[in-house]
């Protein structure tokens, strides 16, 4: 069961176009959206949020118009920043927001503020970046939202308190069975939480896989330079060449590779791996 599906979507902007977008956001999992800046990651979040409007296609949320009101009484979304009146309070901004939402729960909304150790009465200006993150968590998080929207969530946040914060949205999945399309740059926290990833680059949808097929697909393949030819090179999806030797991503069985013996070290390749060596201009 899917919570969002993209079916052939396209949306042409000034600098870029996103290109028959075909992509499903699994009911109930993680899904990490990744991508180089200006590959469309907002673009895409944006048309699902219908602040953009596609040129063509068709959106679904929970097998209904991403457009229906009601469907939309169902998403918590939470941005990189803190979009509230600086000069409101959190009970002044919940007496704003709350009324918006049908299923707004106050025993839910105390909960929170007391767990992420929120002031009420201090203005949010005065919030620091990780209380700023917190608020816009909570006021996602208190109208029991079925599915949850994060872009660039932890960027600029200290270690520490983005790993309180995965740590937190990882309880919230297992324990409420929610589910979360987190986009980000730091590939680092989707392999802590994600269940699938998405990788967009240049406005196509580059693949979309689980965790597991990731780490059981991609490699980085490690050798003497000597050992790339014109026939090796070809099985590689990118290859970093220096005075001292390659390394290479390889996508499948990598055993092809064990008659090498030691000559060939093999690695799981991670996301950023991934993204670097598919994203490199000319792959070698």
């Amino acid at each position: 069961m899917n919570a969002v599906k993209f079916e052939d979507v396209t949306k042409k902007r000034k600098d870029f176009t996103l290109d028959n977008i075909n992509m499903t956001i699994p009911r109930g999992f993680v899904t990490g959206f990744i991508g180089p800046n200006g590959s469309g990651k907002t673009t895409t979040i944006q048309m699902l949020m219908n602040l953009l409007t596609p040129d063509s296609g068709n959106i679904t949320l929970f097998d209904k118009s991403h457009k229906n009101h009601q469907v939309k009484q169902r998403i918590g979304f939470v941005y990189d920043d803190l979009y509230m009146y600086e000069e409101f309070t959190v009970n002044k901004m919940k007496a704003f927001i709350a009324p918006i939402y049908e299923n707004w729960n106050e025993t839910l909304f105390q909960k929170y503020v007391k767990e992420f150790d929120l002031p009420l009465r201090k203005k949010l200006k005065h919030f620091s970046k990780g209380m700023k993150m917190k608020c816009s968590l909570l006021f996602a998080l208190a109208h029991e939202p079925e599915f949850i929207i994060m872009d660039e969530p932890t960027s600029g946040l200290d270690p520490i308190f983005r790993r309180e914060l995965l740590d937190q949205l990882q309880e919230l999945m297992l324990r409420d069975n929610q589910t979360i399309f987190l986009s980000t740059h730091i590939t680092t926290d989707l392999e802590r939480i994600a269940d699938y990833i998405v990788f967009i680059y240049k406005g196509e949808i580059i693949f979309q896989k689980s965790m597991l097929e990731i780490q059981e697909q991609f490699h980085i393949v490690k050798g003497k330079k000597e050992m790339i030819d014109a026939d090796t090179e070809t099985l590689f999806s990118g290859i970093k060449l220096n005075e001292h030797g390659f390394a290479a991503l390889y996508e499948g069985d990598p055993g092809i590779f064990d008659v090498y013996g030691e000559e060939m070290v093999i690695e799981n390749a991670s996301l950023e791996d991934i993204m670097y060596f598919l994203t490199r201009e000319g792959k070698k």
